[in-house]
């Protein structure tokens, strides 16, 4: 096969840090509060505007509270397990590796006696009729190291006992999130705005608000208390943080907001994440080398597009020459500035991943894809038996 001659405008494809938005350039930090403390009016108002924003464009109900929380979506994560868990007893999806690590969390670290674990393998999703919605419910939307996202709403009850506990990561911002179904949702600027790193968004429903209010014996580090002796810290959730944001991360999440909005909201980041993957699955029909890792097209990811190597030759290796194999056929691709970052997650069985969420273009994803057949051919040249 003859080397493609188009490659993509920007071929950033990683899913974490992810692409920015379409025009963006370092004067879109020009305004940024350098050498300004976020504690000033004028730090607080811009903090204040990235929950307002991040309210706005994602539909969050106004009775729900938003901060911005330390060490991206994990913080958020690791801050609502320590600060909720353990009232009541405790089921938890794990089908990939950042919803296996909640679960490990759970039970190996916060030793959550009353603990369910549903576990799926790489490509599917546990038994969701298993899920008992009376207990406390701690899920993964989208699975950003699998590819494999939550159908729809309609698993989760509209009236429920316990707290539904959301990782929404790699899905905010590109799918619909149930809020009315939903406790706790909890993302990060560095997916699929393609802000900045570090810094992590957590939301709470007024029911999450209450039992954070209850007293607990568990100890909290600083980074995870958002209650005090008086109750709630309601600052937090008006512009105050934890601890210090970077200013210039702040300024890069705001204009990912801002452009979020401006393209049309919602509906729009939606329609631009989906049509990127009907691109890719349209490939992945006609391709025989490829197919997609998530085993039902109803839960195929529109951000994390994560794929699986089906040739003979390939599933015939060891684990250890998949993952070369992979390496060398990602690192062709990188090597002529076609596409960047486009392996799996190291825990993930070996394949491809591609970020297709609203900030990367449709026609950065066609440009792509013959440069992955190239690729493969010469790969397989070299590794096939």
């Amino acid at each position: 096969m003859s080397k493609p001659t188009a490659k993509p405008s920007r071929p950033f494809f990683s899913s974490g840090p992810c692409a920015k938005r379409p025009g963006w350039t370092l004067s879109a930090l020009d305004q940024a509060l350098l050498g300004r403390s976020h504690r000033t009016p004028e730090g607080k108002g811009r903090l204040k505007e990235i929950i307002t924003l991040s309210k706005s464009v994602l539909g969050i109900p106004s009775d729900w509270r938003v901060a911005i929380v330390p060490a991206s979506d994990t913080g958020a994560v690791e801050m609502t397990l320590w600060a909720l868990a353990g009232e009541r007893g405790v089921d938890v999806l794990s089908f990939e590796s950042f919803s296996g690590t909640w679960a490990q969390d759970l039970r190996d670290i916060l030793q959550i006696e009353d603990l369910r674990v549903l576990e799926a393998s790489y490509g599917a999703l546990p038994d969701l009729s298993a899920v008992d919605w009376s207990r406390d419910v701690i899920l993964t939307w989208n699975g950003t190291t699998s590819g494999v996202r939550i159908p729809g709403p309609e698993l989760i009850p509209e009236e429920h006992d316990g707290l539904v506990i959301c990782d929404a990561t790699s899905a905010a911002f590109a799918m619909d999130l149930p809020w009315d179904r939903l406790d706790v949702v909890t993302w990060s600027w560095q997916k699929a705005l393609g802000g900045e790193a570090a810094h992590g968004m957590l939301a709470i429903s007024p029911r999450a608000a209450e039992r954070l209010t209850k007293a607990s014996s568990r100890p909290l580090p600083k980074i995870f208390r958002l209650t005090n002796k008086k109750g709630l810290m309601e600052a937090i959730f008006e512009g105050d943080t934890i601890n210090t944001p970077s200013m210039l991360c702040v300024e890069d999440a705001l204009d990912g907001l801002r452009w979020a909005e401006n393209t049309g909201g919602l509906p729009a980041l939606k329609a631009r994440a989906e049509t990127n993957l009907a691109i890719i699955s349209e490939w992945v029909e006609r391709t025989e080398w490829v197919s997609f890792l998530a085993e039902t097209v109803e839960t195929r990811s529109c951000t994390s597009i994560c794929l699986k190597i089906t040739a003979p030759w390939f599933e015939a290796l060891s684990p250890d020459a998949r993952s070369k194999a992979v390496k060398h056929l990602t690192g062709l691709v990188a090597s002529e500035g076609a596409g960047y970052d486009l392996a799996s997650y190291r825990d993930a069985p070996a394949g491809l991943r591609i970020w297709g969420g609203a900030t990367v273009e449709a026609e950065d994803i066609r440009a792509l894809l013959p440069w992955l057949d190239w690729a493969y051919e010469l790969t397989c040249t070299e590794f096939a038996a």
